[in-house]
């Protein structure tokens, strides 16, 4: 029996998908860098939110200071998001914000996990 032409296609497409999601070689590590809970919640709460501080963040992920401050600085490495430190009578605050750069990852990222959902939902 020889396949549509139609049904080869789809099953091309949702290939495409899931190994442009999967492979090393698409786009450096974005995906990588967005697969885990902390800095995947990390970087969709700034989407939706101009700024947030360390302690906004930590209480929102139920994070550790620690496991929040080594993901944030990955992102931050990564040029995701930007890190300003300030003092409020004596008191630090950090507060972090979204790039661009890290906007367009995480908008990526997510069309990444649609197509992978669709190809997988048949």
């Amino acid at each position: 029996m020889v396949a549509k032409p139609e049904t080869t296609q789809k099953h091309a497409s949702s290939l495409r998908a899931i190994s442009g999601f999967v492979s090393d070689e698409s786009d450096g590590d974005f995906h990588k860098l967005l697969n885990d809970r902390v800095r995947l919640g990390i970087l969709s709460s700034l989407a939706v939110s101009k700024v947030l501080t360390f302690a906004e963040l930590k209480d929102l992920l139920k994070a550790s200071d620690g496991n929040l401050s080594v993901h944030a600085r990955k992102l931050e490495n990564a040029d995701y998001i930007n890190c300003s430190k300030t003092f409020a009578n004596r008191v630090p605050r950090t507060e972090f914000s979204i790039t661009t750069r890290g906007r367009n990852a995480l908008k990526k990222y997510l069309k990444h996990m649609e197509a992978l959902i669709r190809a997988t939902s048949k």
